[in-house]
């Protein structure tokens, strides 16, 4: 059956076909396989709206109230709201809703608050931190002196010890707490008491928890007198591709001025808009029961991964996302395992272990989350179908005829879950 275009796909197919096509490719991909990396989810179907809508067209340097062009009488409108609905949703003093995306949005941070050259002491890479975090390829990682804390090998909790004592020995100007593989919550007051020690500062960048956060279904950072909290917009929040920086009031100058006109020019402010709506879909009762069946499908993906004798990095998950150890578990690397789940419709990322002793782009593990699965609507039952899919493939890697009957259970349970906004 010939599929008819809109309006708007029927100037793009005359305009440009093969990008037409490749966002129709995207679109099949999207609805028959399921996305299971944890730092993706499918956005709110307002937030697409808003992303294509006039705000595209609009230069906003500057603040609302103080910008440098004319024109502002709405994207003023949008940015306060954005910042105010920000604020109430996580129980902040001020709010920065500017930075272009996570990278920045950090970058803004530790160049508002410190100096080049200073100790900030954040999460070890292969043990859940994230790139912006140091790593010693990012640019941060050598304007900065980053030092680091690892999770104990005996449980996966926060090593709290080693990690006081690196703090007295280094005189850190900042601690850093946050992930993107780590799969626990915080005690974010045991990071408070560490700083407060050495007279530091706290930052915590709960990027991929941030929605979580929000539904108050994880502990939020500020509550416990945090300085600076960094989440991104999309994730687990469902919201445009974006940074979002939260902190006391007595930095909100110094970070004002460090997200703009220090790093980046104007901000975009239809993914500003985006935002603004996200934070008010957020506040709302079926957000909240999102994020608690997001949770909920984790521990029962890992309880049923675990069954299935997988080895699991900390032995489960108290938030969004599990990383299967597959050198263990399956006698084959992350990379591998990516690509075999690629090929029965299961979207992974591979993912460095602690201390892993293989390369990060053929490490030890894959990475898995289930956001974007609860929001079309997947719970429990389908959390053990996927399990068992993932299971099948990993033991049958390679084998031709199991994979495409694995595919084909896959385009079975998303069809019965449409992709919000497609």
């Amino acid at each position: 059956m010939t599929q008819t275009l809109s309006p708007e796909r029927t100037r793009l197919d005359a305009s440009d076909p093969e990008i037409l096509a490749a966002l129709q490719g995207e679109e099949e991909r999207q609805r028959e396989g399921l996305e299971l990396i944890p730092s993706e989810n499918y956005a709110f179907p307002e937030v697409l709206t808003l992303l294509g809508s006039a705000f595209t067209n609009k230069y906003a340097e500057g603040y609302p109230g103080r910008r440098y062009y004319g024109g502002q009488e709405y994207t003023d409108t949008i940015e306060t709201l954005a910042r105010n609905r920000a604020k109430a949703l996580f129980r902040a003093e001020h709010a920065n809703v500017q930075p272009l995306s996570g990278s920045p949005m950090n970058q803004a941070v530790y160049l508002g608050l410190l100096e080049p050259g200073d100790t900030i002491l954040a999460m070890d890479l292969s043990h859940g931190g994230h790139l912006t975090h140091g790593a010693p390829v990012s640019h941060m990682g050598r304007l900065f002196n980053f030092v680091r804390y690892k999770t104990d090998p005996r449980d996966g909790s926060i090593d709290f010890e080693a990690l006081r004592q690196v703090a007295r020995e280094t005189k850190p100007k900042l601690v850093v707490c946050g992930y993107s593989s780590y799969p626990r919550d915080y005690d974010y007051a045991d990071f408070k008491r560490v700083a407060d020690e050495v007279g530091a500062l706290t930052m915590a960048d709960v990027s991929h928890i941030g929605g979580l956060i929000a539904a108050d279904v994880m502990r939020n950072p500020l509550d416990s007198g945090f300085d600076v909290m960094t989440t991104t917009t999309h994730k687990s929040l469902r919201g445009p591709r974006g940074g979002l920086i939260l902190c006391k009031e007595q930095f909100a100058k110094k970070i004002d001025a460090s997200v703009f006109p220090g790093l980046q020019g104007g901000p975009h402010m239809n993914q500003v808009a985006a935002a603004a709506t996200t934070f008010k879909l957020a506040a709302q009762p079926p957000f909240r029961a999102y994020a608690r069946q997001t949770l909920a499908n984790a521990k029962a993906l890992a309880a049923a991964l675990a069954s299935r004798q997988m080895k699991l990095v900390t032995g489960g998950t108290d938030n969004h996302l599990i990383v299967i150890d597959t050198v263990q578990s399956f006698g084959t690397d992350g990379a591998n395992a990516q690509t075999t789940l690629d090929r029965v419709g299961l979207t992974t990322n591979k993912q460095v272990i602690p201390d892993d002793p293989l390369p990060p782009m053929r490490p030890s593990g894959v990475r898995l989350g289930t956001p974007a699965a609860t929001a079309r609507g997947m719970g429990l039952d389908e959390m053990e179908e996927v399990a068992a899919i993932i299971a099948d493939a990993l033991r049958a890697e390679g084998d031709a005829g199991t994979e495409a009957a694995l595919a084909a259970r896959t385009r079975a349970l998303t069809s019965r879950f449409p992709v919000p906004g497609l």
